[in-house]
C-alpha cells in the first residue's frame, strides 16, 4: 500500500535532515540530486524545515552563482546544546557542543582521592555549568556521561561499586536533579567502542571487540553492528576472567586475581620495572614502542603482548569477533608495535584468525563516544516534531 502524503513528507524530511547532517550545507539543487525528489517536492520540504526552525539559509554556493538556486541550507546547530563527560577515577573532562556535535568549549578537572563525595560532586557539576556558560549555552538539552562500572540496562543507572569513587554515582544523581534536560549514562568502554566504530579503527567492521587497557581493564562487544551489553549490562567485564599466571581466581567482589592482575595499569607498570623501564604504565609502553629494535623495550612489549594475547584468545574462543581493538591509554601508547605482537602471539594460541588493531582515538574515545550518543538522542528528539 502506498504511503500517505503525510508519511511521504515525513520520510522526505527525515532524509533531507540526514543528508544535511552528513554532508553539511546543501543547495536545493544538491538536495534534489541526492534525494531523487522533484524540484517542487524539495522546495516544499525546505520550506517546511525552515518553518519548523530546523533549517536555515547559511550562505551561497560559489562566487559565480547568485539568487535562490545558490542558497545553502544547513541545520540550525544552536537549536540545542549538548554536553559530554568522561568521568575517570581521578577527575573528569567536559565538552559542550551544538546539535551537530561541534565542540564549543572544553575543560578538565582533576579530583584528588582525598576529596569528599559532596565537594567532588559540587566541583564536577560546577565545571559543567561553567563550561556551558563559556560555550554560550543557556540551557543544556542533553548530557552524556561515560563512566567506569556497570550500568543497569533497564534503569540506565550506574551501580554502586567499592572499586570506584562514591562521587561518580553522586554526580549522576546530582546532574539528573539539577539539569532540565536528559542525562544519559553509559559504560566508558562501550562508548569508546561506539567512537571507534563510527570514527576510528573499526569503521569498516560490523563485528569486533574493544579491549580497554587503562587503570582497569574491560571490553566492549559489537556484533552485527550493534553494541551488546548482556542480560545484566555486564558483557565485557573481562577483568574478572580467570586466567593462568595470576596465582589465584577472581571472586564476585574483586577481580584482583583475574585478567585484571595481568593487564591493568599497575600490573603493566610492575612488568615494565622488571624489564628496567620506569614511569607510569602508559609512559613505559610508549617508550618501549618507540625504542629501536633489539633493546629492553622489545622484551617488555613481548611479555606484555603475551599477557594480552591470553585475554584476546578467550574473547576469540567465545565470540569469534574477527578483530580486537586495543584501546585505553596503554593500547594507544603501544600503537601498531604492541598490536602486531599481540596478533602474532594470539595466532599461536587460537585457531580462529583474529586481527589486532590499535585504537585510532586514544584517550579521546570515551568523550567522543559520549558526544556521539548524546547527539544522536538529541537529534531524534529535536527533529521528531517536524517528522
Amino acid at each position: 500500500m502506498p504511503a500517505s502524503p503525510s508519511t511521504a513528507r515525513a520520510i522526505n524530511d527525515r532524509l533531507a535532515l540526514r543528508l544535511l547532517q552528513q554532508e553539511g550545507p546543501l543547495t536545493a539543487g544538491q538536495l534534489k540530486t541526492l534525494t531523487g525528489l522533484s524540484r517542487p517536492s524539495v522546495a516544499d520540504l525546505v520550506e517546511r524545515l525552515q518553518e519548523s526552525g530546523l533549517v536555515r539559509v547559511v550562505g551561497e554556493a560559489g562566487e559565480q552563482r547568485r539568487g535562490p538556486n545558490a542558497r545553502l541550507y544547513g541545520i540550525v546547530a544552536d537549536r540545542a546544546h549538548l554536553a559530554a563527560l568522561d568521568v575517570r577515577t581521578r577527575g573528569l573532562t567536559v565538552v559542550v557542543a551544538d546539535l551537530l556535535g561541534t565542540t564549543l568549549a572544553e575543560a578538565t578537572l582533576p579530583i584528588g582521592g582525598d576529596t569528599g563525595t559532596e565537594p567532588a560532586v559540587e566541583q564536577a557539576a560546577a565545571l559543567l555549568e561553567n563550561t556551558a556558560r563559556e560555550a554560550g549555552a543557556t540551557r543544556l538539552h542533553s548530557v552524556g556521561i561515560g563512566a567506569p562500572g556497570l550500568i543497569e540496562p533497564v534503569t540506565g543507572e550506574l551501580r554502586d561499586s567499592t572499586a570506584l569513587p562514591a562521587w561518580h554515582r553522586g554526580l549522576v544523581a546530582a546532574l539528573q536533579q539539577r539539569l532540565p534536560g536528559t542525562v544519559l549514562v553509559e559504560n566508558e568502554t562501550n562508548l569508546a567502542a561506539v567512537a571507534e566504530q563510527r570514527l576510528g579503527a573499526a569503521r569498516d567492521l560490523d563485528d569486533f571487540v574493544l579491549l580497554w587497557l587503562g587503570q582497569g581493564v574491560g571490553a566492549a562487544v559489537v556484533l552485527g553492528g550493534a553494541l551488546r551489553r548482556g542480560a545484566s549490562g555486564g558483557a565485557g567485564e573481562i577483568g574478572f576472567l580467570p586466567v593462568p599466571g595470576t596465582g589465584g581466581l577472581p571472586s564476585a567482589t574483586g577481580c584482583e586475581a583475574g585478567f585484571h592482575a595481568l593487564a591493568a595499569a599497575a600490573a603493566v607498570r610492575e612488568l615494565a620495572v622488571r624489564h628496567g623501564i620506569g614511569g607510569e604504565a602508559e609512559e613505559a609502553v610508549r617508550a618501549a614502542a618507540g625504542e629501536c629494535p633489539g633493546g629492553r623495550g622489545d622484551a617488555f612489549l613481548d611479555a606484555l603482548a603475551g599477557r594480552l594475547a591470553v585475554g584476546a584468545a578467550a574473547v576469540a574462543a567465545v565470540l569469534d569477533p574477527g578483530c580486537v581493538v586495543l584501546g585505553g591509554e596503554v593500547g594507544y601508547a603501544g600503537g601498531a608495535a604492541l598490536a602486531a605482537r599481540v596478533e602474532a602471539r594470539l595466532a599461536v594460541l587460537s585457531p580462529l584468525r583474529t586481527a589486532i588493531r590499535p585504537t585510532a582515538l586514544g584517550g579521546e574515545a570515551v568523550l567522543r563516544g559520549a558526544l556521539l550518543a548524546v547527539r544522536d538522542a538529541a537529534q531524534a528528539d529535536v527533529f521528531a516534531p517536524a517528522l
